[in-house]
């Protein structure tokens, strides 16, 4: 199974364009499953088998394994790794090494849709101020934040961007999605604004490396990592004394969410955003309702929950 798992990889790179992120998730989760396999069938047969052939799995093993990701898993890491697996076998049925494909007959856990987090208004731009525009580096965070949260980008999108992406007269980023999928994504005055500040000063952070050709770049002149945002958003975060979690992502939902409530068409955001699936764009929709019938609630008089009144007592 074990080479199927390097050819499933391969096509997922070379075909599908995956990430090395959505890569590593891929073979770590299947390779969870052999690993379970293995001591499965060593602990019932009483030796650890020396193969484990694909079509020799079943949809009960697959049941036995979720049963035991159960104890130390959340519900959306459970089904995490069965959609690994059953992207797996779908793999390997198409190359004729199974005939089905069993984690097509194992339901995967039901799980609530929660609500994406999100920043109002006023705590979105309190946030925009937090970095500090004097500095080399304080000129990147601004510029980072503005191009988040104008654009919708993925954090991963973000880094991603080469100089040659950026059109800063016409106001437009060239941005490579999921799949890799290209899309252009129009730009905000505020971003084009610390954008252009931040590359005036971005040669400060070269470092005797003016041949990267990253936008944004980390203090030893290279390109900045996804991992890095996250840190420097969290500290923003607390200097700006904003006391809710908020991912890198959170500026995406924060966009989406705030243009969808200030009227802006579905469609032109699922563009935006580059959803493949409209459906994954109404989320927001979601959002905006919840907070108009909580809005509802507390000012409509016969929306209010009247408090029932207490019996008199009778006199006497």
């Amino acid at each position: 199974m074990e080479k199927a798992l390097e050819d499933f990889l391969g096509y997922l790179r070379v075909e599908k364009n995956y990430s090395p992120h959505t890569l590593r998730n891929y073979q770590s989760d299947v390779r969870q499953f052999i690993g379970f396999m293995r001591e499965r069938r060593a602990k019932t047969k009483g030796y650890e088998p020396t193969s484990l052939p694909p079509g020799k799995v079943d949809h009960l093993e697959i049941r036995a394994y979720l049963a035991s990701l159960y104890k130390r898993n959340t519900k959306s890491s459970v089904a995490r790794k069965l959609s690994a697996l059953r992207s797996f076998f779908a793999y390997l049925m198409r190359q004729g090494e199974v005939k089905q494909n069993p984690a097509d007959m194992v339901s995967a856990p039901k799980m609530g849709k929660p609500l994406p987090d999100f920043l109002p208004v006023d705590e979105t731009f309190q946030l925009m101020h937090g970095p500090d525009p004097s500095t080399a580096l304080g000129s990147r965070d601004r510029a980072i934040l503005e191009v988040l949260y104008s654009c919708g980008l993925r954090v991963s999108e973000l880094t991603a961007l080469d100089q040659e992406d950026i059109d800063l007269d016409l106001g437009i980023a060239r941005v490579m999605g999921k799949g890799g999928k290209e899309r252009i994504v129009p730009m905000g005055s505020k971003a084009r604004e610390a954008l252009d500040n931040y590359l005036q000063r971005r040669g400060e952070l070269l470092v005797g490396r003016p041949e990267e050709r990253a936008v944004f770049l980390n203090n030893r002149g290279g390109r900045l990592s996804a991992r890095s945002v996250g840190r420097q958003l969290k500290k923003l975060l607390q200097r700006c004394k904003l006391g809710r979690p908020l991912s890198p992502h959170g500026l995406r939902h924060s966009f989406a969410t705030h243009m969808l409530d200030a009227g802006a068409d579905l469609r032109a955001v699922q563009e935006i955003l580059g959803h493949a699936s409209l459906s994954t764009t109404q989320r927001y929709i979601h959002l905006s309702v919840d907070k108009l019938m909580a809005e509802y609630d507390k000012a409509h008089p016969r929306s209010r929950i009247q408090k029932k009144r207490e019996p008199e007592q009778e006199e006497g």
